[in-house]
């Protein structure tokens, strides 16, 4: 079976025709919303279309320097370099092939709340901060720090990161639970080992082409003095922004921005995004919704235990995947955990 075949590349390229002759349409130039959904969608399956095309022109690559060493040409060293780069462009292929939720393709709101125990969860949070920044950098997507709380003494009490790329939710989206850190505190005098938890939650970004219904009476809307570093404007007006939704409880908040009414719409954003995950959650007849689970943030709810001490050892709880090299996973490489997570999540689909 070719690549092309495997991968449903023709399928993709009908999808962009269809798309084509929607847009080509007058009518759907006067719905702003639903042409910049169609000229995204578009954009996305081009984007795919020209990953595997660069694929399928890999093995074939590999096809003619194999031809060529059968009629005794010396290609050892082109074959070797050649056979390394598509087994890395394959690998990264198979893993979209593992994308099938709806949400799977759109960009990624992440939130980080460090559990009880002080400095010592605060400064675990920070770490896992910089993990996913690193995490998005590796993968060339883009990252905007909405809201960071800083902690008193070091770390930070809360931080809410949004992340823009192609299938930022469908990875990012295994990364929702506690995260279990155990080592010797920088923080305690006396060098004891400590045990730390933090937890993340990741909720899709909600596109134009979603309507959620939000009645302004039912906001809470509190203006507040931005805290932290940053500019003397940002410092001394009231330009942070804090948005309750009575009906859920949510509570979310931005003070990146200089000016109000930016933090404003970023802090709508991420409300919307996580009305859309809560929605989303109770159409999959979840019984516990996602905000139910915040409210234990410690041992028994771990979904990866990072041990620094006395050994060195990272271990997924869902997949019992592991791994020694601790320095590289939170050096934002996650790939291998994530990968092991979205195919349990293919074989095991949401009940």
């Amino acid at each position: 079976m070719s690549c092309e075949v495997f991968f449903d590349l023709e399928q993709k390229k009908i999808q962009v025709e269809a798309l084509n002759r929607d847009l080509s349409s007058p009518d759907v130039w006067q719905d702003q919303k639903k042409s910049q959904s169609l000229q995204q969608s578009k954009k996305r399956l081009e984007r795919e279309i020209q990953f595997f095309t660069g694929l399928y022109q890999k093995k074939e690559d590999l096809d003619v320097l194999l031809e060529l060493a059968k009629e005794g040409e010396n290609v050892d060293q082109e074959f070797g370099q050649s056979l390394t780069a598509f087994s890395q462009h394959l690998e990264e292929a198979e893993l979209q092939t593992l994308f099938f939720e709806r949400d799977d393709a759109r960009n990624a709101i992440l939130t980080i709340h460090p559990g009880a125990g002080g400095t010592e969860s605060q400064d675990w949070a920070s770490i896992l901060m910089r993990m996913y920044l690193r995490y998005a950098e590796r993968k060339g997507f883009k990252t905007e720090i909405l809201d960071m709380l800083p902690g008193e003494e070091a770390g930070l009490k809360s931080a809410t990161i949004r992340i823009e790329g192609d299938y930022v939710f469908g990875n990012l989206s295994q990364e929702t639970g506690v995260h279990r850190l155990v080592r010797i505190s920088p923080f305690d005098a006396n060098k004891r080992r400590h045990t730390s938890f933090a937890a993340v939650f990741v909720y899709p970004e909600v596109d134009e082409d979603i309507e959620i219904a939000i009645n302004p009476e039912e906001l809470r809307i509190d203006t507040f003095r931005a805290g932290g570093k940053g500019g003397q404007h940002v410092n001394t007006t009231d330009s942070a922004v804090r948005i309750t939704h009575i009906p859920t409880g949510i509570v979310v908040q931005c003070q990146n921005e200089r000016s109000q009414h930016k933090n404003k719409a970023a802090a709508m954003k991420v409300l919307k995004a996580r009305l859309y995950e809560l929605e989303r959650k109770k159409k999959l007849e979840k019984v516990e919704q996602l905000e139910d689970s915040k409210t234990d943030i410690a041992w028994g709810n771990q979904i990866r235990s990072y041990v620094l001490h006395p050994y060195k050892m990272i271990k997924d709880m869902r997949t019992r995947l592991e791994t020694g090299d601790t320095d590289r996973v939170l050096d934002g490489d996650l790939d291998e955990f994530i990968k092991a997570s979205l195919i349990l999540r293919k074989t095991k689909p949401a009940e």
